[in-house]
């Protein structure tokens, strides 16, 4: 079998973040567990820390560039860490070069389209409500400064945070169900959960007939991975 070439692109948003926090580990984590030990050869890596807002990306492209030169597959733990703007995934795909991300494996073009296009449109609500919520506190009369906005986004985040957990605490009796019955593998209990149909942290959405439609449940073995990892929290 013929060994395949891959770059590995990881990103993170904010300072906050850090390249050398928690989230650059579970990113590069979740490459090489979609990899799998098979028939890959890891050309190299490359760190950003910049908003998947923002097309111009100094590290994205220069592992664009090694892709192309390479003929190797641009690899990402996560779609939205590529991009959540459709127009730039649509270049992307027009240039040829191959890219999946460990967490829509089998996606294709048409799903991949869908699926950045929701990841926008959920940036754009979500920056409509800070900056609806920055008006509120600025129509109180008090002059808005830089932790007024890290409060919105603390406040968010802290919103998205706490529904992740209820959601976790609900699946992990279901994971320990699973356990029970001697399936201890994440992928094996990933399977189990989607045969079970139990809902996923996020809904997923496919196409059908031209319109977006979300089908049975389908688990990923790092999102049974940060199940666990929330319920133990």
């Amino acid at each position: 079998m013929t060994e395949e070439s891959v770059v590995i692109y990881l990103r993170v948003s904010t300072a906050r973040q850090g390249i050398a926090g928690n989230g650059i580990a579970a990113q590069r984590q979740a490459c090489i567990d979609h990899l799998n030990g098979g028939d890959w050869h890891i050309i190299e890596e490359f760190v950003e820390q910049e908003s998947g807002a923002k097309n111009a990306r100094p590290e994205l492209e220069k592992a664009l560039a090694l892709c192309a030169k390479k003929n190797a597959t641009l690899l990402v733990a996560k779609l939205d860490r590529l991009s959540r703007n459709v127009a730039f995934v649509s270049r992307l795909m027009e240039s040829g070069v191959q890219f999946t991300a460990a967490d829509q494996p089998h996606a294709n073009k048409l799903t991949i389209h869908i699926l950045v296009a929701m990841a926008e449109h959920e940036r754009t609500i979500n920056s409509q409500r800070t900056k609806a919520a920055l008006a509120v506190v600025k129509a109180r009369g008090k002059k808005l400064g830089s932790k007024d906005i890290v409060k919105v986004g603390v406040i968010g985040r802290a919103k998205r945070t706490a529904k992740a957990k209820i959601h976790a605490d609900n699946v992990y009796p279901v994971i320990e169900r699973i356990r029970s019955f001697g399936v201890t593998s994440l992928r094996g209990i990933a399977k189990e959960l989607s045969d079970r149909k139990i809902e996923t942290p996020a809904r997923q959405a496919t196409v059908d007939a031209g319109r977006v439609v979300f089908g049975d449940p389908c688990w990923h073995h790092q999102q049974v991975a940060e199940i666990i990892s929330r319920a133990a929290a």
